[in-house]
């Protein structure tokens, strides 16, 4: 698109009639940013830089730079979604989306569909984020950490079918217990589409968990050692999740014993290596029958010993003079028994008169005391109408009613008078 102009007059004024407006040439750029089949589809790596998290949109909003140059990018909030990290100022990341231009402004930049981290410094702080972020959720709990089968029937394997961990688990499980059976899932272990791979295994074997020929009772996953980007498809959030969701035993054989990624802290166990998670998958078949063979000596020691034990207090018993001289005995003890009786029918009967003194004894005292036994030597005792005991002149008037109780019966008596003892008229 160009503008020409002319030193005459007529042609200065037709160009101006045909000028373009701005939004006009800035729709136009865009249209030719958009069709470019390079700039549409992607992949640019460089430093991020002026980082904003628009918190209210849900947008981001950046710049990418290297030695030489700065681009402004955008990632839209459907896109950042799905991010497993956040980014921020001085990573280094790969990013995957289209060149375009914003009409208002006029200024290309790179809308983003996908953000990967770049670089050892890069991965390692994503890593953290995505530890820290699911450990406060609680997906590497000791809680949740389902154990390990002793015996399993069937061992199912997630790991490249080309790669030298997953002939290390078949070697090391044949070896140690033939009798189990292995499935593997073949996925790829490093690369774009890895991740999905390997969280589809997870989850095919948890939908199988129920089926006879296809469900296993343990899972490993892994493979062997490498970089951190080579190790990153079992980093993902997505896998870590899948691991967590899943009713099976998980064991994580990632890389090697200094090797640690979020796989590893999800997994309900933790191999340094995929021998290793062979090794913990299934027992040990010779370590099995050493221990079966101990376990049979000791229960034939065990019952022959009890069979001896039995045999000697038999012999003892059948020599012992019960058996031998019955009658003898029980009239031995025929003797003894009735010797014990008569002691104890001697012993009761001098108890019993112990026992009778002492009750006579103590009745004769309880007689003694009993009012009734003052009444037979010639004594009364007199009571008012309301049944009271008189035991002063005081109580009664003249011509009150009293009750003498002799020791063979009642008087009924009217008080003539009252008469007290002379040293008691001066209190009347």
């Amino acid at each position: 698109m160009a503008v020409r102009y002319s030193v005459d007059g007529n042609d200065r004024q037709a160009s101006r009639e045909a000028a373009f407006t701005v939004t006009q040439v800035n729709e136009y750029i865009k249209m030719l940013l958009d069709g470019n089949t390079v700039l549409r589809d992607v992949w640019v790596k460089g430093e991020i830089s002026n980082f904003t998290n628009h918190y209210r949109t849900g947008h981001l909003y950046f710049s990418l730079k290297d030695e030489g140059g700065l681009i402004r990018a955008v990632m839209f909030r459907y896109a950042a979604q799905k991010l497993d990290f956040v980014p921020e100022d001085g990573m280094k990341v790969l990013l995957h989306g289209k060149v375009s231009s914003y009409v208002r402004d006029g200024q290309y930049q790179l809308y983003a569909e996908d953000l990967v981290p770049d670089g050892a410094g890069s991965l390692a702080v994503a890593f953290e984020q995505l530890k820290k972020r699911l450990e406060a959720e609680g997906l590497f709990d000791i809680s949740r950490k389902k154990p390990i089968p002793k015996f399993p029937r069937t061992v199912g394997v997630i790991t490249s079918p080309d790669g030298a961990a997953v002939r290390d688990i078949i070697k090391v499980s044949r070896r140690r217990y033939p009798q189990a059976r292995i499935l593997i899932f073949p996925a790829p272990v490093q690369g774009e589409r890895a991740a999905t791979y390997l969280t589809g295994g997870v989850k095919y074997f948890n939908a199988m968990k129920d089926d006879p020929t296809r469900g296993v009772d343990v899972i490993i996953i892994g493979r062997g050692g490498g970089s951190m980007e080579d190790l990153w498809s079992f980093n993902d959030e997505k896998l870590a999740r899948a691991i967590a969701d899943c009713d099976i035993p998980v064991i994580s054989a990632v890389g090697h014993e200094v090797d640690f990624t979020i796989c590893d802290f999800v997994a309900d166990l933790r191999a340094a290596t995929p021998s290793a998670a062979a090794e913990i998958a299934v027992p040990d078949s010779e370590e099995l029958r050493k221990r079966l063979l101990y376990i049979k000596n000791s229960m034939l020691s065990s019952v022959n010993g009890k069979i001896e034990l039995e045999k000697r207090q038999v012999k003892s018993l059948a020599s012992s003079r019960a058996l031998e001289a019955p009658t003898a005995v029980y009239g031995e003890w025929k003797i003894t028994v009735d010797r014990l009786d008569r002691a104890m029918g001697a012993a009761v009967r001098r108890e019993l008169d112990i026992r009778r003194r002492l009750l006579e004894s103590m009745a004769a005292r309880l007689h003694s005391l009993s009012p009734l036994g003052v009444l037979t030597r010639g004594y009364a005792i007199a009571e008012r109408e309301d049944g009271r005991v008189l035991d002063s002149v005081s109580c009664v008037r003249q011509d009150d009613k009293i009750t003498l109780r002799l020791s063979d019966g009642r008087l009924e008596a009217s008080v003539l008078s009252v008469l007290p003892d002379k040293q008691e008229r001066g209190k009347i």
